[in-house]
């Protein structure tokens, strides 16, 4: 009869999990990772006994009433059986012990342990040790020779050593089997060797996908035992008492059980999730297996080897169906994993025997009484694909399949009644629901939440029922601790509450509960009842709000106080949730993931006053193989999620709100089972960093003692960070992204620190330019131009004149086109947006009026003396044009005016950081509207405005369908000298080519390059200081000797400092010469000014647009040689 796989159950929470039978076969014993050896009757034991060893136990032995286990704290121990009884310790080592066994008759056990070391100890007398030495890394596993004579040792630097127990410094042969590694973690297999019983012939070895055995003595390799269904590597062996069947498990899963005299494979039974077999006993006297899972589950096979299926190869045919069966069996699971749920459906078995293809469902014999499921086979017809029972493991299951296996299935002898079977990939069971900052709920201290306001623990043992709160900050409010009474299983903090939630019992309904300690009234306190059969999986604190997401798919909001809120579906079961200021960010199963995969949904909404959804469900990108772990968002606001392989993923506000992972915390693991756990994120620039807690072997921490907060440094995982090109690329992109949240907080309407984004931005644009320098150095001026594409409009300025410093003449000439380029964009964005301020403000200013023209529709003046100073006729006419055009004229384009084309100039360069510039601002010294963009923050906006004149409506009347009158242009009159003066020392970014630019081209080009001018220009001009006049002439020495100055602020100040020096009658000399080339220059102006005609203005104004557009060809004067380096570099980087 062929063996029956008996459905697995929950033995110990996950990880290395051994099992053994006592001495009759009565109990089956196991230990694992939670510390606890178990003492099950059968595999039916609701109720097993416990024995709590220790922290972990990593193996255990029993024999003759004595209960030997491995423990974490580096100690093998003796318990009596099945009292459980503490009967002291046997042996130390100084790391933990990996793998221990009795001998035949129960007087001696042998460990192995980290530190390299086996030793072999007298049960009744611990003083008489013997320790082998002679192992590289860690000891895997050891097996006792029935005969006491030798002892077989498996380690991690690769070898199988044989020693003599008499002489504990002989090893009697060593071979190099496995694959060498350094922790026992890492080992692709745990090597579970095993001699024969009775008589210890031969020392079975699992080596990769077969077991090799050796001879007594001679060691030799007399044969392999293998089978082609095996496709990963063998874990563990172990014999039948007869000394005749040999089993062995995989990592993937699958157990084999061969006659080890006809070298047959007798059995095939198949994990029903693919979890790694780790443990495997047999039963003293009949054929029952127990074996163990790395997840900590217990399984039985029974049946096995029972005479009536003891046939040799040629009979196999006729159990072909079973060995498909047992293969991609998936049995109806109870276990309960800690991060994984299995909701699998349970269907009837089939008979093992020989099924013809016409039977139906209703015709099958149940192997047992216990139903079993049909996993992985096609029901009916081939085209049907039953495929709900389907199981994957969590992340840690790594199955892979050889291409050739469907070969090797072939291969076995087939019947005509053979089913095909589904060997797709398989579904992965869904992630349970979990609270970011908690420990799993099975401990029995454990963390509620730990978040960047507190911690909140929870102590559920036979003392207490209880949960404390601690604040990091206690001026929030003092520590509390609350009783237990309702078995509350999550919990959320903030600034303002405590939100508590609990399960539904038979009797009480789920509740919520909020202690709102930061109420100003005295009730503090306020709890909620769920509807009937809806428990709350979920819950999240907010800026005055609670959100709390259950079992029903719905999610229901509440004010911090009470008052329930909106109440909405969830496309999916929540997997976790978490809150901040106004922002809800919810996670949760969109559909069924396949091949160990999640397959995760996010929403983010925010919940001001204008609520609107961000996020509408777009998937969650995850690790392969993983699952989601902490959930939240930074102490800036951002949302960021970490899944079960480290990696910490930021929300990239910048780029379409997509996902960027910007931290792994396994680089920083020292260990393979070492984990951070994460508890915050910052993205200050002074703090850029990742709190979490370092786990050594486990994936979170213990309560006692309080764990220590490390901090880990984002990196983004960019290519080649190692060279300088790599690093400075990744530090550009980590400070963009991590300062996203300040264009978030601005568009938001919140507060936040200048000077901090004015650093950022300096910051980027340091490291554009050293990438810049780099690529230059590098002959790679096409980069170059790329890289200068981020920059701002001043460090493109910087750029231009590195590269021509750098004599990359046509790299300098690309990135002064690139300079227009991005200040015409910069002004056209500009415009548009104070196109839409001014149009809002006209609609809500001419709102339920008649739309005539009013002092509101017309351009604000400069000043109000110069308002009145206008005369009566010019001020009629400006009243004729009813509304502001809202067309700007590119000021890069050539007019028919030097003075226009020096404000290009010095327009071309701007700093990101500027004001924006006032559409109604014109030229003091001309009549074209360019329009200055180098307006100061400081100043009035009213103070800057000036009446549009004429031109520009003439210019735009082609772009605008109105048909408004012409009118004559205005002449304001020219500025004070404190005014001029003023604005000259305004703190501007572009300062230093606009005084070059002033400088040179006025004075020296302006009548031969404007022969045709009206001599009203001269009027507009702004009259020189006496310092500037002075600046003018010493500029070159000032740079000469300070070769280093790049800013023309830096001149101008070191130019004041010099002013200053001078004597007061030399002072007084510049300041006279200032006044007397003003005086002279107004005394011309007015000789030269006549009265317009208005009858010819119209004439006029087309004369002077064919004159600009001949201007526009005509080249410009060549410069003196005598200019400075950057009045220079300034020409030649705007020159068309």
């Amino acid at each position: 009869m062929p063996a029956t796989q008996k459905p697995m159950r929950y033995g110990h929470t996950e990880g290395h999990t051994d099992v053994c039978f006592d001495d009759s076969g009565s109990c089956i014993v196991t230990c694992g990772s939670d510390g606890d050896v178990r003492i099950w009757e059968d595999l039916d034991d609701d109720d097993p006994k416990s024995i709590n060893v220790g922290e972990k136990a990593y193996s255990c032995a029993l024999k003759n009433g004595k209960l030997v286990t491995a423990v974490s704290n580096n100690t093998i121990q003796v318990h009596t059986f099945p009292e459980g009884v503490p009967d002291g310790i046997l042996t130390r080592f100084t790391t933990n012990a990996n793998h221990v066994v009795f001998n035949g008759n129960g007087t001696k056990i042998a460990a192995g342990s980290s530190d390299f070391i086996v030793k072999v100890v007298e049960v009744m007398d611990s003083s008489q040790q013997k320790t082998f030495r002679g192992h590289d890394a860690p000891v895997l596993s050891l097996s006792f020779d029935p005969k006491d004579v030798f002892l077989a040792s498996a380690s991690c630097d690769g070898s199988v050593r044989v020693w003599q127990i008499s002489d504990q410094q002989t090893c009697a042969i060593s071979w190099p089997l496995l694959q060498k590694c350094n922790d026992v973690i890492n080992a692709k297999s745990i090597c579970r060797l095993a001699w024969q019983p009775k008589s210890g012939k031969l020392l079975a070895v699992p080596v990769e996908k077969s077991v090799k055995l050796y001879r007594r003595e001679t060691w030799s390799n007399q044969f392999d035992l293998s089978d082609n269904f095996i496709s990963q590597t063998l874990n563990i062996v172990t014999w039948s008492p007869c000394g005749q069947y040999l089993a062995a498990g995989s990592i993937n899963g699958l157990i084999i059980v061969w006659n080890v005299e006809t070298k047959d494979c007798l059995e095939r039974v198949k994990h029903e999730k693919g979890y790694a077999i780790c443990g495997l006993a047999w039963h003293p006297t009949c054929g029952q297996i127990a074996y163990t899972d790395a997840e900590g589950n217990l399984g039985l096979l029974e049946n096995v080897c029972d005479p009536s299926g003891k046939k040799s190869s040629s009979k196999v045919s006729s159990r072909v169906e079973k060995d498909y069966n047992d293969l991609f069996d998936g049995d109806d699971a109870s276990n309960a994993d800690d991060i994984l749920n299995d909701n699998a459906a349970k269907t009837p078995s089939f008979s093992k025997g020989i099924i013809n293809d016409g039977e139906d469902d209703d015709d099958l014999m149940p192997a047992s009484s216990r139903p079993r499921q049909r996993s992985h086979i096609l029901e009916d017809d081939e085209n049907s694909v039953d495929i709900t029972l389907l199981k994957s493991g969590s992340s840690l299951l790594k199955e892979e399949e050889d291409d050739d296996q469907a070969d090797n299935i072939h291969s076995l002898p087939l019947v005509s009644s053979q089913r095909p079977f589904y060997d797709g990939p398989m579904p992965t069971p869904r992630q349970k629901p979990f609270q970011s900052g908690s420990t799993p709920l099975h401990l029995t201290h454990r963390f509620m939440v730990w978040n960047s306001i507190g911690i909140i623990r929870c102590y559920n043992d036979e003392q207490d029922n209880a949960i404390d709160v601690e604040f990091h900050d206690t001026s929030i409010h003092h520590a509390t601790h609350l009783s237990n009474t309702l078995n509350y299983t999550v919990a959320d903090l903030s600034h303002e509450a405590i939100l508590l939630a609990c399960e539904s019992t038979d009797e009480l309904t789920s509740k919520l509960h909020c202690l709102h300690f930061s109420s100003w009234d005295s009730s503090k306190e306020w709890i909620v009842d769920m509807p009937q059969n809806e428990d709350i999986e979920a819950i999240c604190l907010g800026q005055g709000w609670a959100a709390a997401a259950t079992g029903a798919l719905l999610l229901r909001l509440f004010t911090i106080g009470g008052v329930q809120k909106e109440v909405f579906s969830l496309p999916g079961p929540v997997v976790s949730m978490a809150g901040h200021g106004e922002q809800l960010f919810i996670v949760y199963h969109r559909g069924t993931g396949f091949d160990g995969d999640q397959c995760l949904g996010v929403q983010l909404l925010e919940l001001g006053r204008k609520k609107k959804q961000i996020l509408r469900g777009d998937p969650l990108p995850l690790t392969r193989k993983s699952y989601l772990t902490w959930v939240g968002f930074s102490a800036e606001g951002t949302p960021c999620y970490v899944d079960s392989e480290g990696i910490v993923r930021m929300l990239n506000r910048g780029l379409g709100n997509t996902w960027t992972p910007v931290c792994d915390t396994r680089e920083h693991c020292k260990g393979k089972s070492d984990h951070y756990w994460v508890v915050g994120v910052h993205e200050n620039p002074q703090q850029l960093s990742d709190r979490c807690i370092p786990c050594k072997g486990s994936r979170f921490p213990p309560t006692l003692p309080r764990p220590a907060v490390a901090i880990l440094a984002f990196k983004l995982p960019y290519c080649q960070t190692a060279t300088e090109k790599g690093q400075m690329e990744e530090q550009f992109w980590r400070s963009v992204i991590f300062h996203n949240y300040l264009d978030y907080l601005a568009k938001n309407g919140y507060e936040y620190e200048e000077s901090t984004k004015n650093q950022a931005i300096r910051e980027q644009q340091e490291l554009l330019m050293k990438m810049l320098a780099l690529s230059c150095k590098l002959e790679r001026e096409f980069r170059c131009v790329e890289l200068a594409d981020l920059m701002t409009q001043n460090a493109v300025n910087l750029a231009i004149k590195y590269a021509s410093r750098s004599r990359k003449l046509i790299l300098a000439q690309r990135l002064s086109e690139l300079a227009m380029e991005k200040a015409a964009e910069l002004a056209a964005t500009q415009e548009e947006e104070e196109e839409e301020q001014e149009e809002d403000f006209r609609k809500k200013l001419n709102a339920g009026y008649y739309n005539t023209p009013s002092e509101w529709s017309q351009p604000r003046l400069r000043n109000q003396v110069e308002e009145e100073a206008e005369d009566s006729g010019e001020a009629d006419e400006v009243e004729e044009k009813p509304e502001i055009h809202k067309h700007r004229q590119n000021p890069f384009s050539k007019s028919a005016n030097s003075s226009d084309v020096s404000t290009i100039k010095s327009g071309a360069v701007i700093s990101s950081n500027q004001g924006r510039a006032n559409p109604f601002k014109v030229s003091a010294n001309s009549k074209e509207p360019a329009i200055s963009v180098n307006t100061g923050r400081s100043t009035n906006i009213l103070d800057n405005m000036n009446k549009l004149p004429k031109k520009s409506t003439a210019l735009n009347r082609a772009a605008s369908n109105d048909k408004s009158p012409v009118i004559k242009p205005l002449i304001p009159k020219p500025k004070s000298k404190q005014t001029s003066a003023a604005s000259y020392f305004q703190k501007r970014t572009s300062q230093a080519d606009k005084t070059d630019e002033v400088k040179e081209e006025n004075p020296k080009n302006l009548s031969s390059e404007t022969p045709a001018l009206s001599p009203q220009n001269t009027e507009n001009q702004r009259p020189k200081t006496g310092f500037q006049m002075w600046l003018e002439e010493n500029r070159s020495n000032i740079l000469s000797d300070n070769p280093d100055f790049s800013d023309e602020a830096d001149i101008i100040k070191e130019g004041m400092l010099r002013f200053r020096a001078l004597s007061a009658e030399e002072r007084k000399a510049w300041t006279d010469k200032a006044k007397g080339g003003a005086a002279s220059d107004g005394a011309e102006a007015k000789k030269r000014k006549r009265p317009v005609d208005e009858n010819n203005e119209t004439e006029r104004t087309e004369s002077q647009k064919e004159k600009a557009k001949e201007n526009q060809n005509l080249p410009k004067k060549r410069k003196p040689l005598d200019l400075s380096t950057n009045q220079k570099l300034s020409a030649f980087a705007f020159k068309q």
